[in-house]
């Protein structure tokens, strides 16, 4: 009889989306961290700019410095020699 194996999740079922951030005044943030339960659905990567406001939010009050305004937000791309090779 053969072994039963558990399958791997899907990308969108793992803990975490990486988002890079661009904002008004010209400046990026790459790799913020976005939990991938509030994505998908009808509203698609729509929800990650609220949670990425609200990580700014904090960030701004612990700093002293006004949160900047989100101009574009995309999906980081993935490099080839990350956390997929199963090392």
């Amino acid at each position: 009889m053969s072994k039963r194996t558990k399958s791997k999740p899907k990308a969108q079922e793992r803990g975490y989306v990486l988002f890079d951030v661009v904002y008004e005044d010209g400046s990026r943030a790459s790799n913020r961290r976005v939990p991938a339960s509030v994505l998908g659905g009808l509203d698609g990567d729509a929800p990650a700019r609220g949670v990425i406001e609200e990580q700014d939010e904090v960030i701004a009050a612990k700093s002293g410095r006004p949160r900047l305004s989100i101009e574009h937000l995309t999906r980081s791309k993935v490099s080839s020699g990350s956390r997929e090779t199963g090392m």
